[in-house]
């Protein structure tokens, strides 16, 4: 069946624009990796941390390599796996080899990891199209051997003005726990982890509007959260994504808190373990948190 798509952008005609390699796909992704978010929970806090990793017998063929490894908060690693055109069962099978390799990642490069716990981990799959049957299987909600499979697929277009615009579909059903530690309500509002400690600490400067940068380390010490701490100066997490290359802090202006004698930014790296010390702390501080 040949399908016949027209995409149009406030009355713009839109044409495909395909990707020519899967490098430039993967280009595409390293300069954008927010569209490797797979949920509004566990998985939209992400960094790329590396590409092109080697596996030895990484494939039942022989070596392999990983297009791309990524970081969701302080919990998950991310295998991704891109294909140009269609991923499917064969693609699947591929990046289950992959998985099956999975330690030898952190015992080449122990930084990846620096968490007290050890990580957690996904599989993604990306591709141009994706199969009827790999999508029904991975809506369903897919594991293997624990590990929870995503599969999106991106597709590229250009205006005659020759602006690009990219589409992303995701595919994904992860079986959060009834308790869970992943999802929270603050103030009617749903938040993932990172999020629900930035509006809660924004809450608490906002009603204590003349607290200082020394006396909010009290209220939020920061063996809470662990080697981050639960915030830091906005100066200091701006030097901290220098050095790593990665955020670790929310630094954009929206997301930074202005106290009586600094700007800070809060930590986005947090765990089921830590997030539990900082909701202790929160319920001693008289701030209503709800475990969704």
């Amino acid at each position: 069946m040949e399908i016949f798509r027209q995409v149009t952008a406030n009355n713009i005609a839109l044409k495909e624009y395909p990707f020519w390699k899967e490098l430039a796909m993967e280009a595409y992704l390293l300069e954008n990796e927010e569209i490797l978010k797979l949920d509004k929970q566990n998985f939209n806090e992400v960094t790329i941390l590396d590409a092109e990793i080697a596996l030895k017998q990484g494939r039942k063929s022989g070596d392999g390599r990983i297009d791309i490894l990524a970081k969701y908060s302080a919990e998950y690693l991310g295998i991704v796996e891109i294909k140009l055109n269609e991923i499917n069962d064969f693609s699947l099978s591929q990046l289950e080899d992959y998985i099956n390799q999975k330690d030898q990642i952190l015992k080449v490069n122990p930084d990846y990891w620096i968490e007290p716990t050890n990580p957690k981990w996904v599989g993604i799959l990306i591709g141009g199209n994706i199969s009827n049957s790999l999508r029904d299987k991975l809506s369903e909600g897919y594991e293997y051997n624990g590990v929870p499979i995503a599969g999106m697929t991106i597709k590229r277009f250009k205006s005659p003005a020759n602006e690009i615009f990219v589409i992303s579909d995701t595919f994904f059903r992860f079986k959060y726990l009834s308790k869970d530690y992943s999802k929270f309500i603050f103030n009617g509002v749903e938040y993932n982890k990172g999020r629900l400690v930035n509006a809660v600490v924004k809450t608490y400067v906002k009603n204590n509007p003349t607290i200082t940068y020394a006396d909010l380390k009290t209220k939020f010490p920061d063996n809470i959260q662990g080697s981050f701490g639960v915030f830091e100066t906005k100066l200091k997490a701006e030097d901290i994504y220098q050095r790593w290359g990665h955020k670790r802090h929310y630094i954009n202006p929206d997301e930074e808190i202005k106290l009586s004698d600094e700007t800070i930014a809060t930590c986005t790296q947090w765990n089921p373990e830590n997030i539990k010390l900082f909701l202790g702390q929160v319920n001693m501080l008289g701030l209503k948190v709800e475990i969704k």
